[in-house]
């Protein structure tokens, strides 16, 4: 295991994640890559917000920080720096098996997008939670079963769910809500630092969505856990993140606080992807549909991968792929930072303006 303690890069960061590329194979000796040249930090106690549209890639990067990739995936390149809570930073690509089940839930979790697949059928939620428990603790610190299920009822209560009925319950007795809160609680487990969470509202109605977003909230106020939460939905990331990135044929395209991307974007996507959204004011503004569909990742456009779907495109956007430029310096991450040629044309995005 590598100790990257003493490296100049230790920023402070919890998670410090360096030109990361991940591909999948797609036949014997071919691989697409679907994440390209990503760097981002998180610091303790923030909540990233990772945007963009279905087949961006955010699932698939998600994955790729606990090495959740299935096996045809594969981090070809980049470094995932983690700062473990004795302090020390590793880098996730270097744990051995062992190494990386005691990462997984004590040090990071990840809560997925379906409950009901993310339980096995057959168990109860009790028995989830002790397989939880004695698979990812450490062997000196294993908990008996007693305070395994006293541990998890704790943590059921935290998520506004009722112990009794909940721990002796197999996950199809359980309503969508409650399956996706149980699942969240389950992630808590072991307390760790950072919890990842995909689209763990999808499907599920507003009621139950506002639930859960209030109980995130909450949890994190009162647990201190860091939080990347991948969605397409923009309310959802507005309220729940101290930072945005949005995401777009793989690669990071811009990143600064929630009210630089939704008061000041400075990609064409991220208004675009703003302006799609419907107001909640009651304004007379209709959303407008973003024309078009994201580019095959096994072949990209040269230059900007947006471009041909860009209502502001320059000829030379089709030539020259952007890297990001820093528009505002800010501390402990916060900058703000797009990848466009006409970044800093503030008229340019001057009509898209936030929708409230």
């Amino acid at each position: 295991m590598t100790d990257h303690s003493t490296t100049p890069e230790d920023t402070g960061a919890l998670l410090s994640v360096s030109g990361v590329d991940i591909g999948y194979r797609t036949g014997r000796r071919t691989e697409t890559t679907i994440v390209r040249d990503v760097s981002l930090d998180l610091y303790p106690g923030q909540s990233l917000a990772l945007v963009g549209e279905s087949g961006c890639g955010k699932t698939t990067l998600g994955l790729g920080l606990l090495r959740l990739l299935p096996r045809t995936g594969r981090i070809s390149a980049g470094r995932i720096l983690f700062r473990r809570k004795d302090g020390r930073r590793v880098d996730v690509r270097t744990l051995g098996k062992e190494e990386l089940r005691r990462f997984r839930w004590n040090e990071a979790a990840m809560v997925f997008q379906g409950a009901m697949n993310a339980f096995n059928p057959v168990l109860r939620i009790e028995d989830h939670f002790t397989d939880t428990f004695r698979a990812h603790e450490s062997g000196r610190g294993r908990r008996p079963r007693a305070r395994i299920l006293e541990r998890s009822a704790e943590l059921l209560e935290m998520l506004h769910l009722d112990p009794a009925r909940v721990l002796r319950a197999h996950p199809h007795e359980l309503s969508g809500g409650m399956r996706q809160r149980a699942l969240i609680a389950l992630a808590l487990a072991l307390e760790p630092q950072l919890l990842i969470l995909d689209e763990p509202t999808t499907a599920l109605d507003v009621l139950t969505q506002r639930a859960i977003v209030e109980r995130l909230a909450e949890l994190r106020e009162r647990l201190g856990f860091s939080m990347v939460f991948i969605t397409h939905d923009l309310g959802l990331a507005a309220e729940l993140s101290d930072r945005v990135a949005t995401m777009y044929a793989g690669r990071l395209i811009e990143t600064g606080t929630t009210r630089d991307i939704f008061h000041r974007p400075r990609h064409p996507y991220t208004s675009a992807l703003i302006n799609s959204v419907p107001s909640v004011s009651g304004g007379r503004t209709l959303p407008e549909s973003l024309p078009g569909g994201p580019p095959s990742l096994a072949a990209l456009p040269p230059g900007c991968s947006f471009a041909p779907r860009c209502a502001h495109a320059l000829d030379r956007c089709s030539r020259t792929r952007p890297e990001p430029e820093l528009l505002q310096e800010r501390d402990r991450g916060m900058s703000h930072a797009a990848a466009c040629l006409r970044s800093t044309d503030t008229a340019l995005f001057a009509e898209g303006a936030t929708r409230d």
